[in-house]
């Protein structure tokens, strides 16, 4: 498995070794030996699988108890996944970083605790995996606009994104520890 290094030192993309014959293909999709040593000393709780179509925008979302690290991979289709960080105490605090994660290039995303996370969709639709740290705890989810101002993050939009209400209702970044 190859691990690329992002804008963040603990965001890193997993490139999964991919094992192709006539028959199809075959990936170690999780190692929990590799993963500690590698990437981060974790245990994962909860797996959470999603589809969504074309134009959708998920996010971004933290939980502000029960922080989640997240792994993120695409099973079918395409997206652009985002993550913000959200540690106040970091140097690279309101900074964000996007990469495309498809069924086609295998990547994974590892979204450490700390960071918001949304993604929007290009595909027709897709089918998302998400391996987390902790359970989902909605009284603390927080939603931060998806094109809040501050954050000027270059979504590859095609067309007006979906949103849930929820999303549609974010707040803005400046506010985020005013407001929450």
């Amino acid at each position: 498995m190859n691990i690329l290094d992002t804008r963040f030192d603990d965001v890193k993309i997993l490139e999964p070794q991919i094992f192709e014959d006539e028959r199809g293909f075959f990936q170690e999709n999780w190692h929990q030996n590799k993963f500690k040593k590698n990437i981060a000393d974790v245990d994962f709780v909860q797996d959470n699988y999603s589809r969504s179509i074309k134009g959708t925008l998920r996010g971004l979302h933290f939980q502000q108890q029960q922080p989640q690290g997240k792994l993120i991979q695409v099973l079918a289709g395409k997206i652009f996944d985002v993550v913000v960080d959200v540690r106040s105490d970091s140097a690279t605090y309101g900074q964000w970083f996007g990469a495309t994660l498809s069924a086609e290039n295998y990547r994974q995303l590892w979204v450490p605790a700390g960071f918001a996370h949304g993604f929007y969709v290009l595909s027709n639709t897709v089918d998302c995996l998400y391996k987390c740290t902790n359970f989902y705890h909605p009284e603390s989810e927080v939603c931060i606009k998806w094109d809040d101002p501050e954050l000027a993050i270059d979504w590859p939009l095609s067309q007006a994104p979906l949103l849930s209400d929820k999303d549609a209702r974010g707040i803005n970044f400046s506010s985020l520890f005013v407001a929450v």
